[in-house]
């Protein structure tokens, strides 16, 4: 495999800048092209620069920072978090290079700051100021719904890692570099069919209960969009994932079909569970306060009048009602105890559906090996290459053994250098998709 540089993923920049399938992966509204690329030698040279600063130390400190590409007199001066954006500028510029990115890295808080440039036709690229952000765009990135100043659709570069940096259009994050690897949001699994379709009868009766308990109610209820059940359990999802592998012990998650339930709390030729979770309401909680959460936003709405507009993502992120956001936190802590049960030995087994049914699985070594697997190259696995199940840990090849016996199952495992690989049988096949990049904060 040839390793990505920064001039590719510079080259990759200029390709998708204009790419619409950004929004489609995103909560974000298009709000037009935004703002224009440098020409590509100054693009080649802004992220040689991030990258070659990613990989130096300040004081014995990796060098991280956020960087945003806009004219100084673009940003409101009077602005600032949490609402707003604040502008710190520089009585003189200062030169652009990896140094100066260096030294300027600790007062430019990655959580709370950006390091802005500017572009000048006679002096090339120069650093202005700073732009104080505030840190709720942290929760946005995480998958929570705290609304956060809106970036504009400028170029932006978050340096996170030596060698790992991402190149945004304002929130929109267009690629990222890791261990020589371009990848990009359009190319994650969330979307894919192939790993979705086992969920789908999990919505749908999700959707029934919601249904059921709007035609019961008394006062009028808002119309939702049947989309945002998807969206809600994508974000417990990348909450999950990102949870695990910014602890630095990896994990592995086990998802099977509701009728293997029964089964895997008996013996049975595929795995023990250590620790089982007793069939009662605490078990489906992930699906309770789902179902509570679509209700109340139906309510919320229903009460202002909607006028017939289909509610969804949007209005659940620019609500300000106390009742959603509690019910929000529930969610979102409920996954970071699924995140912190995958620190104990063995797999943590769902439902399609988040229903938990244990911890500390063990897959049985009694099951046939696979000695080939398929890595998928596109989104839907359409194409793929095989691969010897040699090259994996045991952690890899004791879930490719699961899913070579269960085929409805998926399993997410996750190591202990952060890679990510959701795993499923397809078309005769085991087979893997990289998810190298759940997302900029992944460090």
């Amino acid at each position: 495999m040839l390793h990505a540089n920064s001039r590719d993923l510079a080259l990759y920049v200029t390709d998708h800048w204009g790419d619409t399938r950004l929004f489609e992966s995103s909560s974000v509204i298009d709000c037009g092209p935004g703002d224009s690329l440098p020409d590509q030698n100054t693009l080649d040279h802004l992220i040689s620069c991030c990258y070659q600063a990613s990989l130096l130390r300040e004081e014995g400190r990796p060098v991280r920072f956020r960087l945003i590409l806009r004219e100084p007199g673009c940003f409101d001066g009077k602005d600032g978090p949490p609402t707003g954006l604040h502008r710190l500028l520089f009585s003189e510029p200062q030169p652009f290079d990896e140094n100066e990115l260096q030294r300027l890295s600790p007062a430019a808080d990655f959580y709370r700051s950006l390091i802005g440039v500017r572009h000048g036709a006679h002096e090339g690229l120069q650093i202005w100021g700073i732009v104080h952000s505030g840190s709720r765009w942290v929760q946005n990135v995480y998958g929570g719904r705290t609304i956060a100043p809106a970036l504009p659709l400028s170029l932006v570069v978050y340096v996170t890692d030596p060698g790992r940096i991402s190149v945004c259009k304002g929130p929109l994050t267009i690629a990222t570099i890791n261990r020589g690897q371009i990848v990009s949001p359009t190319h994650e699994v969330f979307g894919s069919a192939w790993l979705s379709a086992g969920s789908a009868s999990i919505r749908s009766r999700l959707w029934e209960l919601h249904i059921a308990a709007k035609d019961a109610a008394k006062k009028p209820w808002a119309d939702l969009n049947p989309g945002i059940v998807s969206t809600i359990a994508q974000q417990v999802a990348r909450r999950i994932i990102s949870s695990v592998r910014n602890s630095g012990h990896g994990g592995t998650i086990l998802v099977i079909p509701p009728e293997m339930v029964e089964q895997a709390f008996e013996e049975n030729p595929y795995l023990s569970i250590e620790y089982r979770v007793t069939d009662e309401a605490t078990r489906k909680r992930f699906q309770t306060l789902l179902v509570n959460l679509m209700n109340k936003l139906a309510e919320v709405y229903g009460r202002k009048a909607n006028k017939g507009k289909s509610v969804g993502w949007d209005e659940y992120v620019a609500s300000n009602e106390e009742s959603l956001a509690l019910l929000d936190e529930a969610v979102f802590d409920l996954a970071h105890l699924f995140a912190d049960l995958t620190a104990v030995d063995g797999a943590v087994v769902f439902t399609s559906g988040f229903e938990l049914l244990g911890f500390g699985a063990m897959i049985s070594v009694g099951l046939k090996g696979v000695k080939t697997v398929a890595r998928a190259l596109d989104i839907e696995g359409l194409q793929t290459e095989q691969v010897h199940s040699g090259s994996f840990g045991a952690r890899h090849r004791s879930v490719f053994r699961f899913c070579n016996a269960v085929h409805e199952a998926i399993a997410i495992v996750i190591s202990q250098d952060r890679l990510v690989r959701f795993v499923k049988w397809k078309e005769g096949m085991v087979t893997y998709s990289d998810h190298v990049a759940t997302s900029i904060m992944d460090f």
